[in-house]
């Protein structure tokens, strides 16, 4: 009877255990909380600059796209440069 009930130091370390297993879960549920409430900053204020200057958001619209066509005429014009180049390397 005595083999089959586990001591009370065995107890204490699986409690031990427990507890451990625990904190690790409070601390990333903790963790995952502030990364939730961080967003939800930023969410708000986006919101309320959206508000107080709409403009800003058409402004943004504006410079991605300008960025978007820069970056195409760019990447095609680095695209021809390297394709000219291969003849004048051979003669």
């Amino acid at each position: 009877m005595m083999c089959d009930s586990p001591s009370s130091t065995e107890r204490q370390q699986g409690d031990h255990k427990d507890m451990l297993e625990l904190n690790k879960n409070s601390e990333r549920m903790i963790e995952d909380v502030e990364n939730i409430s961080v967003q939800l900053t930023w969410m708000a204020y986006d919101m309320v600059v959206q508000r107080t200057s709409p403009e800003q958001g058409d402004m943004m619209l504006r410079l991605q796209d300008a960025y978007k066509r820069c970056k195409a005429f760019i990447c095609r014009e680095e695209d021809d440069s390297e394709f000219n180049k291969e003849p004048q390397e051979d003669k």
